[in-house]
């Protein structure tokens, strides 16, 4: 059970991280994506996956489980949201 739900879990996030992917090769304007926001993002994905089976495995209760993964999530787009646009205005975020 916990290996496919880790399983579906990084498929999610391998799924996500091929939408920019595919949008540049049909040449979606605006997007443009090299090798280093890929593994950024890569990273941030997968570790985020990662998190939440780690998360849901060892959390016993539903509502821990709930505001672990709540918690988890909300880390992720916030980080995504500073890298991509930079709403906190820190050195991440490119200029």
């Amino acid at each position: 059970m916990k290996s496919t739900r880790l399983i579906i879990i990084l498929a999610i996030a391998a799924t996500i991280l091929s939408i920019p992917f595919l949008a540049m090769l049909l040449g979606a304007e605006g997007v443009d994506w090299d090798i280093r926001d890929f593994v950024i993002i890569g990273i941030l994905l997968f570790s985020t996956g990662l998190a939440i089976e780690f998360a849901l495995s060892k959390l016993r209760t539903m509502k821990r489980r709930i505001i672990a993964c709540t918690l988890i999530l909300l880390g992720l787009f916030l980080i995504w949201a500073e890298l991509a646009v930079g709403i906190f205005g820190t050195p991440f975020a490119g200029s």
